[in-house]
């Protein structure tokens, strides 16, 4: 299994389910510090489909965006992961990254079986800079 770091390192397109326009709201603080340290960051929010975060069109779905997505970062809760991990296999992602207190078995067992990297209850913006020193 790759560390935080190798996957942070390597990946750098990441779809960011639960995106908030709320700039307060932790999903915004992650994706404003990752796009600072260069990974390009696609909001996916259904309900705000075609407006703008932080300057990047949002998405309904992570299917409808049209690059290769790396990361599925998941600001949503758990009993939504295993939806979200069905959309990671159809759209060939490499990890599926659940936040802080996100936890779901089916979500890894789908994924995992998919040669796709779960990672559980973990941030990204925490991880990429315990790096950073």
């Amino acid at each position: 299994m790759s560390s935080t770091k190798d996957i942070l390192s390597k990946f750098k397109r990441i779809a960011l389910v639960g995106a908030s326009k709320n700039l307060k709201k932790t999903s915004s603080i992650v994706m404003k510090c990752l796009q600072d340290y260069g990974f390009k960051v696609y909001p996916v929010n259904p309900s705000m489909k075609g407006e703008k975060i932080l300057g990047e069109e949002v998405f309904g779905r992570i299917s409808e965006i049209k690059d290769q997505v790396e990361i599925i970062d998941v600001f949503r809760p758990s009993n939504e992961a295993t939806e979200i991990a069905k959309e990671a296999v159809k759209v060939g992602a490499k990890v599926l990254w659940l936040q802080l207190d996100i936890k779901n078995e089916e979500a890894r067992r789908i994924v995992e079986a998919n040669n796709i990297i779960y990672i559980e209850d973990k941030c990204t913006k925490i991880e990429f800079e315990k790096y950073l020193n």
